[in-house]
């Protein structure tokens, strides 16, 4: 296939000449149905397309679709995120975009595992509850909103992986930066109302979830993900199935009509999609609670280690952790006055106090900071900084919970890249 672009390769011949670009790569296959014509594409087409060689092609899944390629409409309704893959979807949203004290819709984060259902109409969806029930239940959404109380809580969910591309060695997986975490607005009722009216019987350990995504290998028995959470965790106060996110209908890549929202935990133990929560008497062993997934060494490792499979266990509270989301890296500031602020989190813990540094560490100064809007959600925080003279500047966050834990400066690794709560810091140019 020539290339019509002079040489400038696929971006700068669509930007240049849509119009052409359009007929000459997809000729008459309309927008809806060029996913599957890439899917099926050869190596030489692909090729063609970037205008380059794909020298690892031999490592590419079977139907993969490069980056280059994913179509915008996984990302319609969301403004700014970076897309980091979309087979399956998983997007972060850049610091400096959450910055206000609750995550728009707009703004929050995509984490797939699977592949998102087609058939998300709100008016047939059903949940069933069952399991280790006295009265197994399958409920609407209208049954869900007339037969327990609705609330509306902010919460947090941050994916376990969230930093995973600052370790070194590498680990492997979604390289999540800083921001795969969100603070919303949820709508729905408490877990926990529904799980008493369904009558939990003696002997009940876990949660199992279940939601309507399907397997990223179409294979119908497979599951893209099931996890769950420990009893007790799950007749708390603050875990929703909620069926709107800040006043509106669900995002459809934030799960559309129905999912949990368990704050403080991994964001996986949110299930999208939902369809189906049980009760078990053994730890749930479902897709992705078995084996490393989201799980990390009973004990630090050195960077690099190898640990053997039985020595992994499963991840319950997140760890405490802060984000600067003003000013942005990079911004050239003037010397007074300037403020700094963020967010800060820790698990199922409150924040005690937030530190912040312009001297790499040698002294910190006490921001101002928030109680939490209720149980579940992060904590605003904010400090106003003069620079002693111009030059650059590194703005150092550290947050410390309720049980007296800070923020470490360094990784603590581990081979599966969960967890990873450093400082985070800005660079700021000062006039």
């Amino acid at each position: 296939m020539p290339d019509q672009s002079g040489n400038k390769g696929l971006f700068a011949y669509f930007e240049n000449d849509p119009d052409n670009a359009d007929r000459h790569f997809f000729g008459r296959i309309p927008h809806s149905d060029r996913r599957g014509f890439l899917r099926g594409a050869g190596l030489t087409t692909m090729g063609a397309m970037l205008g380059m060689a794909i020298p690892y092609h031999r490592n590419m899944p079977s139907g993969f679709i490069p980056v280059a390629f994913a179509d915008e409409d996984v990302l319609t309704g969301k403004d700014g995120l970076t897309l980091l893959n979309d087979r399956p979807v998983n997007a972060e949203t850049p610091p400096q975009l959450l910055d206000d004290p609750i995550t728009p819709t707009n703004r929050h984060f995509i984490r797939n595992n699977g592949l998102p259902p087609e058939d998300v109409d709100a008016a047939s969806w059903k949940l069933t509850v069952d399991g280790m029930v006295d009265n197994p239940m399958e409920m609407s959404i209208d049954d869900l909103r007339s037969n327990f109380e609705v609330v509306t809580m902010a919460l947090t969910v941050e994916c376990g992986g969230n930093g995973r591309a600052f370790f070194d060695p590498p680990a492997s997986g979604n390289q999540w930066t800083l921001g795969a975490v969100a603070c919303s607005e949820w709508t729905g009722v408490r877990l926990k109302d529904v799980l008493a009216k369904a009558g939990v019987k003696d002997g009940v350990v876990y949660t199992a979830h279940e939601g309507a995504d399907t397997h990223l290998s179409g294979d119908p028995d497979k599951l893209p993900i099931s996890r769950g959470v420990p009893i007790e965790k799950a007749m708390t106060d603050n875990i929703l199935i909620a069926f709107a996110m800040n006043g509106a209908e669900l995002h459809p890549m934030n799960g559309a009509p129905l999912r949990l929202v368990v704050p403080g935990w991994p964001g996986s133990c949110s299930q999208k999609w939902l369809k189906r929560v049980w009760l078990r008497d053994v730890v749930h062993d479902g897709a992705k609670m078995t084996g490393t997934s989201y799980r990390v060494p009973n004990r630090p490792v050195s960077p690099g280690e190898d640990v053997a499979e039985e020595d992994f266990v499963i991840i319950e509270r997140m760890p405490v952790k802060s984000l600067i989301t003003h000013p942005e890296t990079g911004t050239e500031t003037g010397r007074d006055g300037v403020e700094v602020r963020g967010h800060a989190w820790s698990g199922d813990r409150t924040i005690e106090r937030v530190d912040i540094s312009i001297d790499f560490g040698a002294t910190w100064m006490q921001a101002e900071l928030d109680a939490p809007v209720n149980d579940g959600a992060w904590q605003n925080w904010r400090a106003t900084v003069n620079f002693p003279q111009a030059g650059y500047y590194e703005v150092w966050a550290r947050a410390t919970d309720d049980a007296g834990v800070s923020q470490p400066f360094a990784i603590a690794w581990n081979p599966k890249g969960y967890l990873n709560n450093s400082m985070h810091r800005i660079g700021l140019r000062v006039a």
